[in-house]
């Protein structure tokens, strides 16, 4: 059986995506890795990361009717899912917001399919979960019902609020919070057993020991 999530990781450092060095989190905090996944920004790799985002969905067992994608990495990302859904058998609508609403045509802040049944919520990763509450209230708005989030790379890490550390990192605190799973293609789990393995590039191995101490530091059970 093929390790999606070890060729998503495997992918990702190939495409320069996910990163190794010395980094400072949107939290403030030192890292020895960094995930953008805005530099899937060409045809062939954002292609690639929808089949991963597509399989990983199907393999969840999730039921749902549709996609949503929250302005502005999500519509890339809902959309792309959606085609690949299709070339796996599985047509889906989808839908994404505006930032701002508008007051012409069409009009109003949703764009693409009424939103309606069981909908997926796609995104890059979760940081302060704001995007995903913003997301669940216009789902919800709509007479719709959330029934996942998910995201290429859960980073496993506690939150923090005013300098105090979460026992709960994001990923944990919207399934508290709102009552629906987190599904991600990759996690800190997935990147730390990937350096540990045989097919890492040998000049990454001096960022296992820094993986595995950041881990231990912020990381969750």
């Amino acid at each position: 059986m093929k390790n999606l999530r070890q060729e998503f990781i495997a992918f990702s450092v190939a495409t320069g995506v996910l990163r190794f060095g010395e980094f400072t989190t949107k939290a403030g905090r030192p890292s020895p890795y960094f995930f953008n996944a805005g530099l899937f920004h060409d045809g062939a790799t954002l292609a690639q990361l929808a089949q991963f985002y597509a399989q990983t969905l199907l393999d969840s067992g999730i039921e749902f009717d549709m996609l949503f994608g929250p302005a502005y990495k999500g519509i890339t990302l809902a959309s792309a899912t959606a085609v690949a859904l299709a070339g796996k058998g599985r047509n889906t609508s989808f839908a994404f917001n505006r930032k701002e609403a508008k007051d012409h045509g069409e009009g109003g802040t949703i764009v693409g399919a009424k939103l309606q049944g069981k909908v997926v919520i796609i995104d890059d990763v979760i940081s302060a979960g704001t995007s995903v509450r913003e997301s669940v209230q216009m789902i919800r708005a709509a007479g719709a019902e959330p029934c996942a989030v998910l995201i290429a790379l859960d980073r496993m890490e506690r939150g923090a609020k005013d300098g105090v550390m979460s026992e709960l990192s994001a990923v944990q605190e919207v399934t508290k919070n709102y009552g629906i799973p987190v599904i991600s293609i990759g996690n800190l789990d997935d990147l730390f057993t990937y350096l540990s393995g045989a097919a890492a590039d040998p000049s990454l191995q001096e960022y296992k020991e820094k993986v595995a101490a950041y881990r231990s530091q912020y990381g969750v059970a």
